[in-house]
């Protein structure tokens, strides 16, 4: 909220006015950055996404300062202070508390971006190639969480000397996958239908579920609480039931929902529809201690089978180049790449930590792509590189760590880096990998 000695010298009215200008141009300046880098990056044969990232390194925390989280502490840039100021006239001391305010606005529709592409990502997927390569992506999954967290963890204690909490957050923060990433460069790349693609967005949404209960018990270790089995295991119970559940529907309830659509007249009843049902598996999901993203995916997944996908895809593609365009941005506003100067002595034990940290993290994911037995022809590297990005999922990892007071400083900024190096590395390979057999992706495995 605003600070109350500016309230007095601020009526309703040049509030409305900030929070509009503030509102309006931080969405000028994400869409501007992220189609100018994105066309650029296209150019040279590299995925849109990574554009968007960068997009949000330049304009945010590390950047020009435009666009900044208010969980970074950065302060917005000077200019824009002044052009909000000066054009709603309320103080400048006003804009930065405004601006904080209005933020979760921001946030809110950028989750609704990441849930419209999971949302997509679930509607393209081949129901019975996810069912017939869940073994291998139970496997990949199982292996793309033991292994860095194992070898992250004992690393850190064995190598660095790093307490026991700090280590298990760390390598806890290792486990994650980026599922909005990975579903975007397979998604661009038409990638999402083949038998890699499946593997990866099954083990993904699996490592999602093996994450939030490693979240659990580490978060209870950190509080010093005890650490309880009964709520563990009835968090693994429901979420092996909401899976289960999800993949029941997507073979019942697509008759249903197309029955419902046919009786409904007034126009946009595609979308209207199928937000519903989006809502209502986010909201289930989160209703059992589940992460909502996965909700959203479960929703797509139980569209599938609709005989208005087409219609569907066609109403959400829209939502998902607008909003998720956000959501990706957002992702690089909040790194910090400061951390990475090697000249501030302060930063030099953080980068040590964080080159062990990357080799486990990205050696870690690509093991898994060899951890499953298969008797089809299977590019086990993009498996593995389908594994590695951590983005938003790792970001939230580092947050919570950061909010416990759980990490040193040069922990902190290691951590930062994995996150950030297999967010931007993980694209490019996959596009480089990729870009090959973009003929031969066009057809379903």
């Amino acid at each position: 909220m605003i600070v109350p000695s500016l309230l007095l010298e601020v009526g309703n009215h040049q509030v409305e006015v900030a929070e509009t200008l503030i509102g309006v141009g931080r969405f000028l300046v994400i869409f501007v950055a992220a189609r100018a880098l994105a066309e650029l990056l296209v150019r040279f044969q590299l995925p849109t996404i990574l554009g968007e990232l960068v997009a949000g390194v330049l304009i945010g925390a590390s950047g020009l300062h435009l666009v900044v989280p208010p969980e970074t502490h950065a302060e917005l840039n000077q200019g824009l202070i002044r052009l909000v100021s000066t054009l709603s006239a309320v103080p400048s001391d006003a804009v930065q508390p405004i601006y904080d305010e209005t933020f979760p606005i921001l946030q809110g529709v950028s989750t609704l971006g990441l849930y419209a592409l999971l949302f997509l990502t679930g509607l393209e997927s081949e129901l019975d190639e996810l069912v017939a390569v869940g073994a291998q992506a139970s496997t990949v999954a199982l292996a793309g969480v033991v292994l860095p967290f194992a070898l992250g963890t004992f690393g850190l204690m064995a190598i660095f000397q790093v307490d026991l909490i700090p280590a298990v957050f760390a390598g806890a923060s290792m486990t994650a996958t980026s599922i909005g990433i990975t579903a975007s460069v397979f998604g661009e790349l038409k990638y999402l239908k083949t038998r890699e693609g499946q593997i990866v967005i099954g083990a993904a949404v699996l490592d999602d579920i093996l994450g939030i209960v490693i979240l659990a018990v580490v978060v209870a270790l950190a509080g010093g609480g005890q650490l309880e089995i009964g709520p563990i295991v009835k968090l693994c119970i429901a979420a092996a039931l909401f899976v289960v559940v999800a993949l029941a529907l997507s073979r019942t309830a697509a008759p249903a929902f197309d029955w419902v659509l046919d009786q409904l007249k007034a126009p946009g009843e595609v979308i209207v529809a199928s937000f519903l049902v989006l809502c209502l598996c986010c909201f289930a999901a989160t209703a059992i201690g589940l992460e909502a993203a996965l909700g959203a995916f479960a929703a797509g997944l139980i569209l599938s089978g609709s005989k208005r996908t087409h219609a569907i895809q066609t109403a959400v593609v829209p939502l998902v180049s607008l909003f998720a365009t956000i959501f990706f941005v957002l992702i690089g506003t909040s790194m910090d790449l400061s951390v990475i100067n090697p000249a501030d002595p302060a930063n030099r034990s953080g980068l040590v930590i964080a080159a062990f940290l990357f080799v486990v993290a990205v050696l870690g994911k690509l093991a898994s792509g060899w951890s499953f037995v298969s008797d089809k022809p299977t590019n086990r590297l993009v498996v593995g590189l389908g594994m590695m990005p951590r983005g938003e999922v790792g970001l939230i990892f580092l947050g919570l760590g950061t909010s416990a007071g759980l990490l040193t400083p040069s922990l902190e900024a290691a951590v930062l880096l994995m996150v950030i190096g297999t967010t931007f590395l993980a694209p490019v390979l996959l596009r480089l990998v990729l870009s090959r057999k973009t003929d031969v992706a066009e057809q379903p495995a």
